[in-house]
């Protein structure tokens, strides 16, 4: 059966929901679920310059280059071990500046 756009943009927000939940409770890794969130942005029926999704877009920009996610797992051990440091530091940011954001999205769309 074909979903209509309508539904689709609902089905996405819906998954915006539970990927920002997840970061609060932290079911969801924050670095993983802020990429997810990214990417999410055009596919939600908002404006591609809106200031919730338009955090996680920056946050994503900033950790492109560290293992986060399905790719740690191409990355040897002593990868992982150096670039650990930099992922908790970045993490401690992406929530500095995008926390807010976060329980925006939850409050928007969780209805």
């Amino acid at each position: 059966m074909k979903m209509s756009h309508e539904e689709y943009i609902e089905k996405q927000r819906k998954r915006a929901v539970e990927v920002a939940t997840g970061m609060l409770d932290g079911s969801i890794d924050y670095l993983e679920g802020a990429i997810e969130l990214s990417s999410l942005r055009f596919e939600v029926g908002l404006p591609e310059d809106d200031k919730d999704f338009l955090a996680f877009a920056g946050v994503s920009s900033e950790v492109d280059h560290l293992p986060i996610g399905a790719a740690r797992q191409y990355w040897s051990k002593a990868a992982l071990e150096r670039h650990e440091p930099e992922i908790q530091q970045s993490t401690k940011w992406a929530k500095e500046v995008s926390l807010s954001e976060c329980k925006s999205i939850v409050a928007r769309f969780n209805a």
